[in-house]
């Protein structure tokens, strides 16, 4: 991936991290986005740089500021000079049953998780078009099967998922669009997902009978940015055979 761009969103921690420490190992520079993770994003810029100066640098944005994205892409652009691939990785999580949802939270998680990637795929269109880049969405195995109690964020994977393969067609022959949804990774933050037991039962459900690594994700990432010249509307299930067990 020498010479290649790519913005990350939510790239400053966890799995958004992990992929862009293995894209800039493959010889990427890296757009990292962040909302209120400046600290991390920094960090990660300040890691990066060290081993190839130049190669990262941390961009703010709210992707729930439509107005924002394209502000974003263009300073990328400006920056680096060019765009060649987008991971739309950025995701609000937390559970909302269905007699407890508001619009606030619909606002929220579809923004996060739907939204925000189909108007930054809009905004980052024509510069990936010229560039014969990708795009990777970040779904979730949830998508299928939606996850009991998180009803929003379900649905607005599962239109992920349906708005990959719908870029897809939009944005042949020159671009091609494909998603990756994953498993057991890396468990959510709070206390409901602290539950030893509840971990367990989970882990029990893969085929591999363990837990994956942020790096199974950017693994196959890579794969689908560099490595896949012929994969397009795809969805790529990194989830040590759960889905297949369930």
């Amino acid at each position: 991936m020498q010479g290649k761009v790519v913005l990350v969103t939510g790239g400053a921690k966890r799995v958004g991290a992990a992929i862009c420490r293995r894209l800039h190992a493959a010889g990427a520079t890296l757009a990292i986005h962040y909302r209120s993770s400046a600290q991390q994003a920094l960090a990660l810029q300040k890691e990066l740089d060290a081993q190839r100066p130049g190669s990262a640098v941390a961009f703010q944005a709210e992707l729930l500021d439509m107005a924002a994205l394209p502000q974003l892409v263009s300073a990328i652009t400006e920056r680096f000079g060019r765009l060649d691939a987008l991971v739309n990785n950025a995701s609000s999580f937390y559970a909302t049953p269905l007699t407890d949802i508001d619009e606030h939270q619909w606002t929220d998680l579809l923004g996060t998780n739907l939204k925000a990637p189909l108007f930054l795929a809009q905004a980052a269109a024509d510069e990936l078009r010229r560039r014969h880049g990708a795009i990777v969405n970040i779904v979730d195995i949830h998508a299928e099967r939606p996850m009991q109690g998180h009803l929003l964020y379900s649905v607005a994977k599962a239109g992920l998922v349906a708005l990959t393969k719908g870029l897809a067609q939009e944005m042949a022959p020159q671009v091609r669009v494909n998603a990756v949804a994953p498993g057991v990774i890396v468990w959510p933050e709070g206390e409901e997902w602290e539950d030893d037991e509840r971990r367990r039962k989970i882990v029990a459900h893969t085929l591999l009978k363990r837990e994956g690594e942020p790096d199974d994700i950017a693994l196959t990432v890579r794969f689908l940015l560099n490595d896949s010249p012929y994969i397009t509307g795809q969805v790529i299930a990194v989830d040590g055979g759960r889905t297949v067990n369930l």
